[in-house]
């Protein structure tokens, strides 16, 4: 057996004054979409904007549903919307927030599976890393340059292809 460790590296901004402008303008807009989520089960209101390479930017909030399996994330809100209506444009960087009505949200709190799943296919759809901008309420902001920082292991398609 061999032991191994593996290391992530990820930029840490204490407010949002420290972001650039492009990127405080995302992270703005993943705000505003946070604000029009339909969570009234959880209460938990999660936004996403993605900038594309064209400079789009799409916008997506977690939409729940009594039948809990049947809603869908912030996260792939936005993705999936950018690739029915951009198909052919890459994701530069994509922001994610989200706010409580039970509870003030000061830490950045990261992707579900599936939705670091759905980043990793657009990524290696379009061959370009997409930068991920995490964010709470207040607080710090967490920044890391590709999905495999926070899925080092992903799955992928040339898994599917061995024959």
């Amino acid at each position: 057996m061999k032991k191994r460790e593996l290391k992530i590296t990820y930029a840490e901004f204490a407010t949002d004054s420290e972001l650039k402008e492009s990127d405080l303008e995302l992270l703005n807009r993943a705000r505003s979409a946070a604000e029009r989520a339909y969570a009234p089960y959880s209460n938990f209101y999660v936004g996403a904007a993605l900038r594309l390479k064209n400079g789009e930017i799409i916008t997506g909030n977690n939409q729940e549903n009594v039948a809990y399996p049947s809603g869908l994330c912030a996260e792939r809100v936005a993705i999936y919307a950018a690739g029915a209506r951009y198909p052919d444009s890459a994701i530069d960087t994509i922001a994610v927030t989200c706010k409580s009505k039970a509870f003030e949200v000061n830490e950045p709190l990261s992707p579900c599976g599936a939705c670091r799943q759905a980043i990793a296919e657009y990524e290696m759809r379009h061959k370009t890393n997409i930068r991920i901008l995490l964010a709470g309420e207040k607080g710090i902001i967490r920044m890391v340059e590709s999905i495999s920082d926070l899925l080092p292991f992903m799955f992928k398609a040339e898994e599917l292809k061995k024959g």
